[in-house]
């Protein structure tokens, strides 16, 4: 191997040594099977190499390796990871221990499990962990259920001594009966435990690598990742994204908008840790899938572009080779069954040379960030579910999943605007600042808001916030009970309380005053106003107020307009956020001068130069038109379609993708 192949593998810095910039990476998984040739295993690693995708996934089968009569036979292994050091290849070790699913148990069955499962842990990390391919181990394959673990003895235990932990609550909701999500905490904990345990083990063996693990479906499973918890023993933090999985709330032309604030999520949860895209669709569905879907060139290059822009460290795409036996044959991948690249291969060909041509640039990019930030309560989350007893409704405000939608649909507003946003749980949020001047907050139909943030929130206010209430939020307290009956927590924040609550239709109209009106879906919220200036009324109603608390103020508007937009117009809302969000944040260096409906800007900055990723998914070209702060010369880097760009514009055609530097005149 040349001494520059082993350069090239230690790319990346490994735990014990000082973090250091390096440019993004993209690779593909490699699917090893019974049955490949070592031929067929060198072909894969070449193709990447061929590719300059210099980073690659491998999940570990224990059921390729572990025979019958207890031994061990590594070879079909050994030959990957010997292919991986020819074509100098860095490897994402996937522990998979033996299971007959195609994503793996969540959680171990019993104690006699846990033996199992570690002594997997000591063959598999002592046998690769010397191997100079090796980057990384995957602690689990996409952790996260979403409903239950398994019944058994060490669940009781772990049980027992996880409520024996808990401080008695000061709170008890004013006597009433409360239910309590015991259940659905404790399922939290025990994907941190189990996740931990795994860490150690791996640790036991091999303390020179990283540790990772990908979250999946985390606009279903954002409740039951306790992302704080994960980082005391993570190194690095990554996600799956699939579309035809995990986007059944989107529309095709939405995808790239769903993988943005998939990407947003994952990056506020690793706080300081790097992060992946650890999986991200790299071919066509047949059976698999929620939805049947064919990446085309274009999206590919959206998802690549979009996810950098979010500031990924590596996009590893599922997968390269497709499987050949049992789970999911012939699907996800980049090649095609002649082994030649797809046109999905050639868009992540096409981003590796767009970063090889200036590495520096893109090693020291980082998200631009504005000070928006979605909160967001586990609690909600499952009090909708209970409140929904399980019937889907007629309406989209009483299916599953209601709250998140509500929060993508501002977030679209915004993005559409030019605006970032981070999206975070409660809990995991910095209440602690001196100042939140320049921030503003957001609660879109957060159902329930525990008592433990009521002061919180007041407290964000008075030191500078604004404040975005909206929908039903704050109805339940985190024991379902209805604090509109018992006493509304957050009336001094908000400057009334909720009045009434009706059901109106599928869609309806708040007036906003000017002529201008808000799109609203099924409820509306009446307010009984006591020191806000109201900002919407109507024959003695009123539907929104403005309130002034310290140093920060509250926009309420109790009527679910953001889903009024999400089904259907959401210019009006995106004038709103306009309006009310771009006065409170510092100027962004490159926006939007208008909404553009279905396209999104990314920003990202590097030492004194900016980069912007714009993506039109409009069924047109068009010309969008920019507002660009202070004295920057743009430069086309990147345009899949021959987009055209100037200072305060860019022409750019349906389903394209442009990227731009911006350098200080």
């Amino acid at each position: 191997m040349s001494a520059k192949r082993k350069l090239d593998l230690q790319s990346f810095p490994l735990p014990h040594e000082a973090a250091r910039p390096v440019p993004p990476r993209i690779g593909a998984q490699v699917f090893i099977e019974p049955g490949q040739t070592p031929k067929d295993i060198d072909d894969w690693f070449r193709i990447l190499e061929e590719g300059g995708m210099k980073v690659c996934r491998i999940r570990m089968f224990e059921t390729h390796m572990h025979r019958a009569d207890g031994s061990w036979d590594f070879s079909l292994y050994d030959e990957a990871f010997r292919a991986a050091e020819r074509h100098g290849v860095n490897v994402f070790a996937t522990l998979f221990p033996a299971d007959d699913t195609v994503g793996g148990f969540k959680h171990p069955r019993n104690k006699a499990h846990l033996v199992e499962i570690a002594e997997y842990v000591s063959q598999i990390v002592n046998h690769f962990k010397d191997y100079p391919a090796l980057y990384c181990w995957v602690l689990q394959n996409e952790p996260g259920l979403g409903c239950s673990y398994p019944p058994s003895d060490l669940a009781d235990r772990l049980k027992k001594e996880w409520k024996a932990s808990l401080p008695a609550s000061a709170y008890d909701s004013k006597g009433y009966r409360q239910t309590f999500f015991d259940e659905e905490e404790f399922l939290r904990y025990y994907t941190t435990w189990f996740l931990g345990w795994l860490a150690r083990e791996t640790q036991r063996h091999d303390r020179r690598h990283h540790l990772h693990v990908n979250p999946h479906a985390i606009f279903c499973t954002f409740p039951e990742y306790d992302f704080p918890g994960w980082r005391r023993f993570l190194t690095t933090l990554g996600s799956s994204s699939h579309p035809s999985w995990h986007y059944r709330a989107f529309r095709r032309e939405q995808y790239a908008l769903g993988l943005s604030a998939n990407m947003d999520i994952v990056r506020t949860g690793a706080g300081p840790l790097p992060f992946w895209l650890t999986e991200l669709q790299g071919g066509y569905n047949l059976y698999s899938g929620f939805i049947a879907l064919c990446p085309t060139r274009e999206q590919t290059t959206q998802w690549i572009w979009t996810a950098l822009a979010s500031g990924v460290s590596g996009i590893i795409f599922w997968m390269l080779n497709p499987r050949a036996a049992k789970d999911e044959p012939g699907e996800w991948a980049l090649i095609d069954y002649q082994r030649q690249p797809s046109d999905r291969l050639l868009a992540a060909r096409g981003a590796v040379s767009v970063i090889r041509q200036d590495p520096a640039l893109f090693a020291h990019a980082r998200p631009v960030k504005s000070g928006v930030t979605f909160l967001m309560a586990r609690e909600s989350f499952w009090t909708e579910n209970q409140q929904r007893h399980g019937i889907p409704g007629q309406y989209e405000g009483r299916n599953e999943g209601a709250g998140m939608r509500s929060v993508l649909a501002w977030y679209e507003a915004l993005l559409e605007n030019g605006i970032p946003s981070d999206i975070v749980e409660m809990d995991e949020f910095d209440w602690d600042q001196a100042s939140y001047e320049g921030q503003v907050i957001f609660l879109s139909h957060q159902l329930s808001i525990p008592s433990r943030h009521w002061e919180r929130l007041k407290r964000v206010v008075t030191k500078g916030a604004k404040l975005v209430v909206e929908g039903l939020t704050g109805y339940f307290d985190e024991h379902q009970v209805c604090v509109m009956q018992t006493g509304f927590p957050l009336s001094d924040l908000l400057g009334g309380s909720v009045r009434e609550v009706k059901l109106i239709g599928d869609t309806f109209k708040i007036p906003m005053g000017k002529g201008r009106s808000l799109p609203a879906h099924l409820w509306r919220g009446t307010i009984a106003n006591r020191s806000g200036k109201v900002i919407s009324a109507e024959r003695g109603d009123v539907y929104a107020t403005r309130h002034v608390l310290g140093q920060g103020e509250t926009l309420w508007i109790p009527s679910l307009v953001a889903l009024g937009a999400w089904q259907r117009d959401n210019a009006p809302l995106a004038r709103l956020v306009r309006e009310e969000i771009l006065p409170c944040i510092a100027p962004l260096p490159v926006i939007f001068k208008k909404q553009e409906k279905l396209a999104l800007i990314k920003t990202l900055q590097s030492g004194e130069e900016t980069i912007t990723v714009i993506i039109n998914n409009g069924p047109k070209s068009r010309k969008m038109a920019l507002s660009v702060q202070g004295k920057r010369k743009p430069r086309l880097l990147y345009a899949s379609h021959g987009g055209k760009i100037s200072r305060a514009s860019i022409s750019i055609a349906s389903e394209e993708t442009m990227v731009i530097r911006w350098s200080a005149c």
